[in-house]
């Protein structure tokens, strides 16, 4: 923890003003929500815009039982539902089998975010998402999504080179290419713009033109973040937050995404080929807070649009 707060200069955060091309950015943005936080909100369609995308996070050790029934209690609540399908987690192709009919048949699950997993070994026959893909039995879904890292993935490239990174985003780009399935990168969360922006360059030179949906967090206590931050492996965003600790009083409030959010959206409005085409919210500081940030952005946003 020293480390990070051993940096010196301050920044005060800007906060994202309300507009028309923060509003567009925020439409169809996404939420990922894990059962054991879930069951703790009374009503998702009391708290959620209508039609938000939420993703439900398999950690290690989940029962697929509560997986299924979180899936299936959002969908009754008129969500579409996107559960996780980590790879290195899955015993076999029998098992990946049993859970997609369940998802399917107790949940109408049609979407899917595939990914390796965060275990060092895999459990069993899968350790990637193309192994996934290459089972086959996820033909007939309408979206299939799979996991990005703007600033660099460790667990993929000890280097610290792209080589394996981009190698299997091309593959994945290969595939979305022979597939009906709607395609897109859901990526780790991060605090700067400037990253993910030259990542999404990066991805374009390689021929990798899959849409992106930049993942950031929800409001959260500044220890929260550089916790979670340090554990996932966030990058050079990092800094965002590490300016912030500088203030010490600043270290109980909330931090929230505004500047990331102004930022891309401002060159997303300038540049409307930018591969970033939504938001997914990581709700660290809890989903009643991510949710409540959401609404009131959307409903400043339009509001100043509408003003002119």
């Amino acid at each position: 923890m020293s480390k990070v707060l051993n940096f010196l200069g301050r920044k005060r955060d800007a906060a994202a003003a309300p507009g028309p091309d923060l509003a567009a950015f925020l439409e169809g943005c996404s939420i990922e929500v894990m059962p054991r936080t879930a069951a703790k909100v009374e009503s998702f369609a009391a708290i959620l815009p209508a039609g938000t995308r939420v993703y439900v996070a398999h950690i290690d050790g989940t029962p697929i039982e509560d997986m299924v029934a979180t899936a299936a209690r959002l969908a009754r609540e008129g969500f579409p539902v996107m559960p996780h399908f980590p790879a290195r987690i899955i015993a076999d192709k029998a098992t990946l089998a049993d859970w997609i009919a369940r998802y399917k048949g107790e949940a109408g699950v049609t979407q899917a975010l595939l990914l390796g997993g965060g275990l060092d070994k895999p459990r069993g026959e899968f350790h990637s998402s193309m192994q996934l893909l290459e089972t086959g039995l996820f033909e007939g879904f309408e979206r299939l999504h799979v996991a990005g890292h703007p600033e660099g993935n460790r667990d993929i490239d000890p280097d610290g080179s792209e080589k394996n990174v981009m190698e299997a985003l091309r593959w994945k780009q290969a595939f979305a290419e022979r597939t009906d399935a709607a395609m897109a990168i859901v990526t780790q969360f991060c605090f700067e713009a400037a990253p993910v922006i030259a990542w999404a360059e990066r991805l374009k030179a390689e021929g990798v033109g899959l849409p992106i949906h930049i993942g950031v967090a929800g409001p959260a206590k500044l220890q929260t973040l550089i916790k979670f931050s340090l554990a996932c492996g966030v990058g050079p965003s990092l800094r965002v937050l590490q300016r912030r600790a500088a203030d010490v009083t600043k270290l109980m409030l909330p931090f929230a995404p505004d500047e990331i959010l102004r930022d891309l959206a401002a060159h997303k409005a300038a540049h409307p080929d930018f591969a970033v085409e939504a938001v997914h919210f990581f709700p660290l500081g809890g989903i009643d807070k991510t949710a409540e940030y959401i609404n009131a952005h959307r409903r400043g946003a339009r509001a100043a649009a509408a003003a002119g």
